[in-house]
């Protein structure tokens, strides 16, 4: 087989972009537009956890609200670790941010002919702006549609990122491998993007979707980046708990406009545990729920507790939630008239791959914007609704990007393979896949501590070892930037998928469980049972470098 067979993936680019929710889309869109740009997605375009978002965006644009105030409410929740620059800058962007989405015909609702406001969970104003309750799905698609149209961008579907390629001399990221089909092949750009999401299927239970498995700050660590406070994540407290149905969100905004949360009993018990009840910051909520559970039911891991939206006015029911309605009615459960079951899931990641103002990474020529990045906004605990304003208002920065042209001539080999039998290894990697997100959930979900953290974290360094010798995996990580693998059959996508994403998730899962023991105190999302408060020593950043675990200093 010769080059000329393999499916169309261009050699070079100008800019790669890796991940296609709301970040990549839109980071796509703000490139100058005579750059020719390479967008990589998973699986097709829209799969990834933007789409899910049903909450809103947030933005102080309102006559009572004001980008101090926002910036308050964020500092405030992320429990001392935001940096004020970079929330400073996320608030006074966020007016121009949600006129671009609305010139570009995102169709938020409004009240006549404002944009309408309703108020979450830690905000002190009624900002956060919605497309009833699938404002996610309502600005990608629209991202999605203006992508398409734009000729200077090529989508590369059903593909997947393997390992990124620093230049050997200057050690600046020219590009990554690329598994596309029943091939593996590098392809070379003038700057590399991730905007791969998070990493929530390193739990067994999540509110995102399956190709959220960490791949971007996988990549990143493993060519030399620096991460930053990965033990930061955000358990959603109200997760759909029905018996066989995916764990479907049940925003926050239910409880915005009223929803109770009550135990068996129809007790608000929440209120037991802060004075904002269930309108207290997502960390008290889930720990609430947790701390509830382990102390009333026979089987806590199991059990659930209620969403009550009955005493929402039915019209308002309709107007705002459609989603959420259809979607617990498809499993059973009526908003009008039953109480909706709901448990904690993992829902979003604070940390990532530590970046600045304008995207860059610590490797010359990467870049990271949405999820997948630690822009300093977020701190310990995520406020609501912050995480599409973050995509948007970071990503806009990349109509900055200046790009070196230092291009590599490398002569091409081509490697065919005439049989992958990986039969036993694939049955290892399967069984991982199933095994790591339990141990995950039981030894560092909601609540931790030492002893649990470490055993997990052994069985994770015994699996990485295990896995990473097998041959699956090294005709994944061990090409040369001149190599194209050819592979007998398509099938192999599959295989080669899952063994990908398994290596991620158990990468993901060393850096999360070290640095939740490195880290001995509880703040936001990351809670010790073994050290229950929050200590000023470590009012710091957890910064990770290849195997080194230090702190740094906020950035004000």
């Amino acid at each position: 087989m010769t080059e000329l067979d393999l499916p169309s993936i261009p050699s070079r680019c100008d800019v790669l972009v890796i991940g296609s929710g709301a970040a990549g889309l839109y980071a796509a869109l703000c490139l100058p537009s005579h750059y020719q740009i390479c967008l990589v997605t998973k699986d097709e375009l829209k799969t990834g956890a933007s789409d899910w978002a049903q909450g809103g965006i947030a933005a102080a644009v309102a006559p009572t609200d004001s980008p101090l105030l926002h910036l308050q409410d964020t500092l405030k929740a992320g429990a001392g670790l935001c940096d004020p620059k970079a929330v400073e800058f996320l608030v006074n962007h966020a007016a121009a941010a949600i006129q671009s989405l609305v010139d570009l015909g995102v169709s938020f609702d409004r009240k006549d002919t404002e944009l309408a406001m309703t108020l979450e969970a830690a905000h002190s104003r009624p900002r956060v702006l919605h497309a009833a309750d699938r404002t996610g799905r309502a600005i990608v698609s629209t991202l999605t549609a203006k992508v398409l149209e734009k000729p200077n961008i090529k989508i590369l579907a059903q593909s997947i990122a393997l390992n990124l390629w620093l230049h050997p001399v200057t050690k600046r990221c020219k590009g990554a491998s690329l598994l596309h089909g029943h091939q593996i092949r590098w392809i070379q750009a003038g700057a590399v993007i991730l905007a791969t999401g998070g990493g929530g299927q390193v739990f067994a239970q999540t509110t995102n979707p399956s190709v959220s498995t960490g791949d971007g700050v996988a990549l990143a660590w493993r060519a030399g980046a620096k991460l930053r406070d990965l033990e930061f994540f955000q358990f959603h407290p109200t997760a759909l708990t029905q018996a066989n149905a995916p764990r479907f969100l049940i925003s926050e905004a239910v409880r915005g406009e009223g929803a109770h949360l009550v135990d068996k009993t129809g007790s608000r018990f929440v209120f037991d545990y802060h004075p904002d009840g269930e309108l207290a910051p997502r960390d008290v909520v889930s720990r609430a729920i947790y701390t509830h559970l382990q102390q009333t039911a026979l089987d806590p891991a199991h059990a659930h507790v209620y969403l009550d939206l009955r005493m929402i006015e039915p019209e308002r029911l309709r107007y705002r939630f459609p989603n959420i309605i259809r979607l617990c009615q498809k499993w059973g459960v009526d908003v009008f008239k039953d109480l909706i079951p709901v448990a904690p899931a993992a829902h979003y990641w604070m940390g990532g791959v530590a970046t600045g103002l304008d995207n860059q990474t610590s490797i010359a020529g990467l870049y990271a914007i949405g999820e997948t990045a630690s822009t300093g906004v977020h701190g310990a605990n995520r406020l609501a609704s912050n995480s599409l304003l973050e995509c948007v208002v970071f990503a806009g920065q990349l109509a900055h990007l200046v790009i070196e042209d230092d291009s590599l001539e490398l002569i091409a080999t081509i490697q065919e393979i005439q049989s992958a039998d990986w039969e036993e290894e694939k049955q290892l990697i399967y069984s991982v896949r199933e095994q790591l997100p339990i141990l995950m959930w039981q030894n560092a979900g909601i609540c931790r501590s030492h002893a649990p953290l470490e055993q997990a974290l052994r069985q994770v360094q015994n699996w990485r070892k295990q896995l990473k010798s097998l041959k699956i995996s090294q005709s994944i990580l061990n090409l040369l930037p001149e190599q194209t693998i050819i592979f007998p059959s398509s099938q192999v996508w599959t295989e080669l998928r899952i063994c990908l994403e398994t290596l991620n998730l158990l990468d993901i899962a060393y850096l999360i469980l070290k640095s939740a023991i490195f880290r001995s105190e509880s703040r936001g999302g990351h809670y010790r049972l073994d050290y229950p408060d929050p200590i000023s020593d470590w009012q710091v950043h957890t910064l990770i470098h290849d195997k080194q675990w230090l702190t740094s200093a906020i950035i004000s």
